[in-house]
């Protein structure tokens, strides 16, 4: 897959939220959505950055990479498993590869011990995508964030595949749920400099660079160009 170059998306949102104006065809539901992104705004100030930046000051470099690469292994299971959904073979050895040495000689996943394998980003919200299915309206989820009707549903078909998810002891499965979301809002810290620099409406600027993103993982970065319909 064509690695997606974060940066750049982040710069044409920019440029796309400082355009804005009129609304975005693809949030009919933005009222609603906003209120949410403000309840999620609020919950993320008051716990969750505190936490992540805690987190962060706590915890040396050598565990950061140790606790990613981590969570990463199992989501290399995800991957794998879309991967074979939307028939993308090479790539599934490749993934399913990535799971067997990092899970064995890497200690179930500490150690990355196959960086010459590219790390790939699937997941049933794509799968779904890649077959024909719409994205539909833009959502967002309480805590989660940005989505839209079919990368929520694509949330929960991730869960049956992944690890994570067949803990059965539900505290401890909760426990490792936190720890990946915290180990994410951490890695999010510095990127977020650039909407504080800004100075952009938020809600517009994590829609826009939600969708631009997605859309370019469904098309692993290669999007149809616009069609315009002579007047």
């Amino acid at each position: 897959m064509v690695r997606i170059n974060l940066l750049a998306l982040l710069v044409s949102s920019l440029l796309v939220t400082g355009c804005a104006g009129a609304r975005n065809p693809d949030d009919p539901l933005e009222p609603l959505n906003r209120g949410i992104y403000r309840f999620n705004d609020t919950m993320d100030k008051a716990i969750i950055k505190p936490v992540a930046k805690g987190y962060n000051a706590a915890m040396p470099a050598f565990g950061k990479t140790m606790v990613s690469n981590f969570f990463s292994n199992l989501d290399d299971v995800v991957v794998t498993v879309n991967d074979l959904l939307q028939f993308k073979f090479a790539q599934a050895a490749s993934d399913g590869a990535r799971v067997l040495f990092n899970t064995t000689f890497g200690v179930f996943g500490l150690f990355n011990v196959t960086q010459r394998l590219e790390k790939h980003n699937e997941d049933f919200g794509q799968t779904m995508g890649y077959w024909g299915a719409g994205s539909g309206p833009y959502l967002v989820l309480p805590i989660l964030g940005p989505s839209n009707f079919r990368d929520g549903a694509g949330l929960y078909l991730d869960t049956f595949p992944d690890p994570m998810y067949q803990i059965e002891h539900i505290r401890s499965r909760n426990q490792v749920y936190v720890g990946d979301k915290i180990n994410q809002r951490a890695g999010l810290l510095d990127q977020e400099k650039i909407m504080d620099e800004a100075k952009v409406d938020g809600y517009e600027f994590m829609r826009d660079t939600y969708l631009l993103h997605r859309k370019s993982l469904v098309y692993d970065g290669n999007p149809p160009r616009p069609r315009y319909d002579d007047e």
